[in-house]
């Protein structure tokens, strides 16, 4: 199983094995990741599963498509490398993906 580094707001550091064809939020979730909160459990209705992800990773999980584009806009302090974790599916390739959870969620 792919291993994941979560940066919790308080620079701590999580890491965690995920499942593949889970999400990065159910990931978060299921190890009680803070920071993370997830109040539309993954529909893409909400920001609150907003995360930072590492530059060097962010050509592997790709861009916003244009849904997470426009719920990005409720999100604070949102980044170039800002991405709903709803949205970002574990595959084999993700081993190794570091993100960062802000601050505060949208």
């Amino acid at each position: 199983m792919p291993m994941i580094t979560f940066i919790e707001p308080d620079g701590a550091r999580r890491d965690v094995e995920a499942e593949l064809g889970a999400t990065l939020m159910e990931t978060a979730i299921r190890n009680g990741v803070r920071g993370i909160v997830a109040e539309c459990g993954g529909a893409c209705t909400c920001a609150t599963c907003h995360v930072y992800v590492d530059e060097e990773w962010f050509g592997v999980t790709g861009g916003p498509s244009s849904m997470e584009e426009d719920m990005l806009d409720f999100a604070f302090e949102v980044e170039d490398t800002s991405r709903l974790s709803c949205q970002i599916k574990i595959r084999a390739e993700l081993d190794g993906l570091v993100v960062r959870v802000p601050s505060r969620q949208g």
